[in-house]
C-alpha cells in the first residue's frame, strides 16, 4: 500500500485502496484539518511535493482558481497512485478520538418525521462508535458517490444507525433512499466523522441551532448532554428554524428526554410569513437568528453553540455571533456543507 509522508516525516500512514488522502490519515489518528469532507469547505487543502495522486473531483469548490494555478490539491478529493509527500497544515485537534472505519449496514426502519424528511434507521454488526454529533459517508446502491449524513442518536453496542435525511428535489441519493431502498437493503457506511461533536467538558450552557435535515446532528449534541448522570447546573436551549410550519420537526423527540422543560428548552422560528398566516401559525415569525438573540440577550456571551443547518442559515448565525457579538471561533462548533 503507499506510504504518505507528510511534511518532511511530521507524520505518515499508508493508504488503502479505494480511500482518499484525507481518509487513510484520519484512520490511521493523523490530525489532517477538515470540515465537509466533500471537496467543498477547502480545510484540508495541500500540495504534493513528490510522487502522483488521482483527484477525483478537479472542479471541487474548495479550491480557488488561485490554488490550482499553484498546483494545490484537495486531501479528501484525492487517492495516491505510488507513495507520496505531501505539504498540508497538521492540527492535534482534529486527532480523532475515534478513527473512521467501513462497515456494511442493514436498513431496518424508515419513518416519516415531515413531509419531506425521513428517519433511515440501520443496523451493523459491530457496535455504533461515535461522538454526539458527528457524520457518515453512505455508499448508497446505484449512486456514484458517497453522501455525509449525520447521526441523530447516540454511539450504542446494538450497532444501531439513525440518520434524519430530508429529500432534495431531483437528487440521486435521496431519491435512492425514499423510492428504492427498502428494509433489508445493505450499504456502505464509512464512520465517524466531524468536529462538530459535543465538548461535555465544558462549563457552559449550551446553544443548539438546526434548520432543515440539520436537526439530526443537534438532536444527538442535546441526547448527549441529556445522557449526562449529574445535573450540574448548566441548561440546554434548542432552536429550530423552519420555513414553514408544515417543515418543523423536533419537540416530539425532545420532549422524551430528562429535563425538557426545566434545564432544557426548546423553541420555533418559522420564516414564511404568508404560509405562516395561511396555516394560522401562533408561533414566532423570524428568521432563527433573530428568534436566538432575542431570547438569550446577554447570554450570548456565555454560551457554547452547536450549529448544523443550510448555509445561509450558518453564515447568519456566524455573522450574529462572531462579527456582532464577539464569540471565539472556538466556542461555535459547526461542519461547513455545502
Amino acid at each position: 500500500m503507499p506510504l504518505i509522508t507528510v511534511n518532511d516525516g511530521e507524520a505518515a500512514f499508508v493508504c488503502e485502496p479505494g480511500d482518499t488522502l484525507l481518509r487513510a490519515g484520519l484512520r490511521s489518528g493523523v490530525g489532517l484539518p477538515y470540515e465537509c469532507g466533500v471537496g467543498a469547505c477547502g480545510c484540508c487543502r495541500g500540495e504534493v511535493g513528490t510522487g502522483e495522486v488521482i483527484d477525483h473531483w478537479p472542479a471541487a469548490p474548495g479550491l480557488s482558481d488561485r490554488d490550482r494555478r499553484k498546483g494545490r490539491i484537495l486531501a479528501c478529493q484525492c487517492s495516491p497512485v505510488g507513495d507520496v509527500q505531501l505539504r498540508l497544515r497538521l492540527d492535534p485537534a482534529a486527532v480523532p478520538a475515534i478513527p473512521p472505519r467501513r462497515r456494511t449496514a442493514t436498513l431496518v426502519a424508515v419513518n416519516d418525521v415531515t413531509h419531506d424528511i425521513r428517519e433511515f434507521v440501520f443496523r451493523s454488526e459491530e457496535a455504533a462508535a461515535f461522538l454526539p454529533g458527528q457524520f457518515a459517508f453512505l455508499s448508497l446502491p446505484g449512486v456514484e458517490r458517497e453522501r455525509a449524513y449525520s447521526m441523530a442518536n447516540l454511539a450504542n453496542d446494538r450497532g444501531e444507525w439513525r440518520f434524519y435525511i430530508r429529500r432534495v428535489p431531483g437528487g440521486d441519493a435521496t431519491g435512492r433512499l425514499f423510492d428504492t431502498l427498502k428494509p433489508g437493503a445493505e450499504v456502505g457506511l464509512d464512520a465517524p466523522y466531524g468536529q462538530a461533536y459535543l465538548r461535555a467538558e465544558s462549563p457552559r450552557d449550551i446553544v443548539c441551532i438546526a434548520g432543515g435535515s440539520g436537526l439530526a446532528p443537534m438532536l444527538s449534541v442535546t441526547r448527549g448532554y441529556a445522557a449526562r448522570t449529574a445535573r450540574d447546573g448548566r441548561r440546554l436551549d434548542f432552536f429550530y428554524g423552519a420555513r414553514t410550519p408544515a417543515d418543523v420537526c423536533g419537540q416530539a423527540e425532545l420532549a422524551m428526554l430528562p429535563g425538557y422543560g426545566e434545564d432544557l428548552g426548546f423553541q420555533v422560528a418559522v420564516s414564511d410569513a404568508e404560509a405562516a398566516q395561511a396555516a394560522g401559525w401562533t408561533g414566532r415569525t423570524s428568521l432563527v437568528h433573530e428568534l436566538v438573540e432575542a431570547t438569550l440577550g446577554d447570554r450570548l456571551g456565555q454560551c457554547e453553540f452547536y450549529l448544523a443547518g443550510p448555509p445561509g442559515m450558518i453564515e447568519a448565525l456566524l455573522q450574529l455571533l462572531q462579527t456582532k457579538h464577539r464569540i471565539p471561533p472556538e466556542r461555535i462548533h459547526f461542519d461547513r456543507f455545502f
